[in-house]
């Protein structure tokens, strides 16, 4: 099997631009990514490109922009995890041979939706029931604080903390710190959740090249490497399960180590789906950083933060940088590469030589979550 590396990679400062299409949303950071990695249109393979709500052919909205048709464009739904996994099926076709230079763009415009949660489907019984994300969430919240003794306060410490990278990060769609008392006292949302406690809603899209090890040898040779690329799905049951831990990513983080070949104190830096402040500290243990009920003495003890052991989310995160479903994944991975090649700018991890990206999606009664996908790059 070829190894896969990234030769480029683009991105647009997520908000909302509600006079936007889709197609312009998506096309600026495909081109940066083309541009970045030097490679022709004529030379590319494929395109992936991943989105949960853009509609029918959104791939090919895109890249008929910059005058890319005729080869293979597969558009992948995953809901949060689309990008991500339309990544790992583009990973799959190079390390198997089947192409050498392949291009994927994550893309997302929810301001069409006016605001509000994400529009689930209808003829899932527990969204009838009014089981929407943030409902979801802070039900996994208030039962981890009844388990672990977690307070109201320790968990609003995870909005400052993703704030406090965000407003260093040009791209982010919030670049403002919060205090704790503003994140304790912002309008309720789902108790014990705030308005800060929530990741926003907007329009972005992020991309990157990747290319099999003979072209990235002859376009970027110290190019970042992807050392693992995981795809899984939830288990479906319709019995108890604990809401204070996220199998899923137990689950995929264990076979995204293994075919990497490290563990977790092997990570210099992650960018995880924090799409509310609990779900960070449940995925510090999903991934084997702290062990069960301990999140919080990670978080307060700075090692998640820039600065620290691992800082997790330097970026911002969802709650900062913000989160249009079907580009998180691309963002995520845009975000990690630069963070090994040391052109984060103010919020650089200085040394980093291993990073982990990590999406999930939800939204179906029955599972954790729907999908995961995670990867783990290495210089």
């Amino acid at each position: 099997m070829s190894k896969v590396y990234v030769i480029g990679t683009g991105m647009i400062a997520f908000g909302k631009y509600p006079d936007r299409t889709l197609a312009d949303i998506g096309w600026p950071s495909l081109r940066e990514a083309l541009l970045e990695a030097k490679v022709k249109p004529d030379s590319l393979d494929a395109i992936y490109c991943g989105t949960a709500l853009g509609g029918m052919l959104a791939g090919q909205r895109v890249a008929k922009v910059l005058g890319l048709s005729g080869m293979p464009i597969i558009n992948v739904e995953n809901a949060c995890s689309s990008s991500s996994s339309a990544m790992a099926q583009a990973f799959n076709a190079i390390s198997s041979g089947r192409f050498d230079t392949v291009a994927i763009v994550g893309v997302e415009k929810l301001t069409k939706f006016g605001g509000g949660t994400l529009p689930l489907e209808a003829e899932d019984w527990e969204n009838r029931q009014g089981m929407v994300m943030p409902a979801l969430y802070a039900m996994r919240a208030n039962r981890y604080m009844h388990e672990y003794g977690l307070t109201a306060k320790q968990l609003a410490e995870v909005s400052v903390k993703s704030h406090d990278h965000g407003a260093l990060n040009p791209l982010a769609q919030i670049r403002k710190r919060v205090t704790l008392e503003e994140v304790m006292g912002a309008r309720p949302v789902a108790g014990p959740f705030t308005l800060w406690h929530c990741c926003p809603t907007g329009d972005g899209s992020a991309a990157v090249i990747l290319a099999s090890e003979k072209i990235a040898r002859q376009v970027k040779p110290d190019a970042v490497r992807i050392a693992a690329s995981e795809v899984t799905s939830g288990k479906y049951t319709n019995g108890y399960r604990d809401m204070t831990t996220a199998e899923l990513t137990v689950r995929g983080s264990h076979e995204a180590y293994e075919m990497a070949g490290i563990g977790p104190d092997d990570v210099d830096v992650a960018e995880i789906h924090d799409a509310f402040t609990i779900a960070e500290l449940m995925y510090y243990e999903a991934f084997g950083w702290a062990k069960p009920g301990e999140a919080y003495g990670l978080l307060s003890s700075g090692a998640t933060s820039l600065g620290g052991k691992i800082p997790v989310n330097p970026s911002g995160g969802l709650l900062s940088r913000g989160h249009p479903v079907g580009a998180t994944g691309m963002a995520q991975a845009v975000e990690i590469v630069r963070q090994l090649e040391g052109r984060a700018g103010k919020h650089q991890v200085e040394g980093a030589k291993v990073g982990v990206t990590h999406a999930t999606g939800g939204g179906v009664a029955g599972f954790d979550h729907g999908a995961c996908s995670i990867h783990i790059f290495t210089t």
